[in-house]
């Protein structure tokens, strides 16, 4: 596993305060864990987005706070609503001893053989597996190749991912469907209905208009009583 550092420092600032920090680059965060006190930081923006996108939320980043290294996960990040920027990221500070459980994402890669023929879609029924592992251990992803997949109803089940299950426990039931070649589905097509007449001299039902001009309505067309 690749090893991430990151600069950090001490912040200060709190409060309505940070905003100025963001103005500047500057990425207001904090870090907390087990038996941990909580610590405010702040640490470079630029140099946080290329980290997060090699280590995500399951690869251990180490912190480095000048005259202490802390090993740390992403625990959390929030954004602005409108913009979608970084607003605030909190650490989640490891035991290296101790083992912690992780949502590792489930990547696919290759081409179906069945999807190619167009026989068959490759479905992926599962994103992430929970793991329990220590932070040394975690997988930084699954990965899957469906180049595999031949025929309709061929599936790689959890059982069948490549996990040291010496090291690493999933929380996953084995016999769980995480990719799986499902058949192409049928559009079905709808037939317009065509719209009944009614023939010529057919009396309309109750309610109904007569095909015929000047004929009476049928509430108009009472059997008349004979004179006596």
């Amino acid at each position: 596993m690749d090893k991430h550092i990151l600069k950090a420092e001490a912040r200060k600032m709190t409060g309505r305060k940070v905003k100025q920090l963001r103005k500047e680059g500057v990425l207001p965060a904090n870090v907390y864990g087990k038996k941990v006190k909580s610590l405010a930081i702040s640490l470079k923006e630029a140099e946080f987005l290329p980290v997060y996108k090699k280590a995500g939320e399951t690869s251990l980043i180490e912190l480095d706070l000048g005259k202490e290294k802390k090993a740390v996960l992403v625990s959390n990040i929030q954004y602005d609503p409108v913009s979608d920027k970084m607003l605030h990221v909190d650490f989640h500070q490891v035991d290296l001893k101790e083992k912690v459980t992780a949502e590792i994402p489930v990547e696919i890669e290759g081409e179906s053989p069945a999807e190619k023929q167009g026989i068959g879609t490759v479905v992926q029924h599962i994103f992430e597996i929970e793991v329990e592992a220590l932070p040394t251990d975690l997988p930084e992803h699954f990965v899957i190749d469906v180049s595999k997949l031949e025929e309709v109803d061929q599936a790689v089940h959890v059982k069948d991912l490549e996990i040291d299950k010496n090291k690493i426990e999933v929380k996953a039931g084995m016999e769980e469907v995480v990719v799986k070649v499902e058949p192409p589905q049928k559009e079905e097509v709808v037939e317009p209905v065509a719209a009944e007449v009614p023939a010529e001299g057919e009396v309309p039902a109750e309610g109904e208009t007569p095909v015929a001009g000047g004929e009476a309505k049928p509430e108009e067309a009472a059997e008349e009583k004979p004179q006596g």
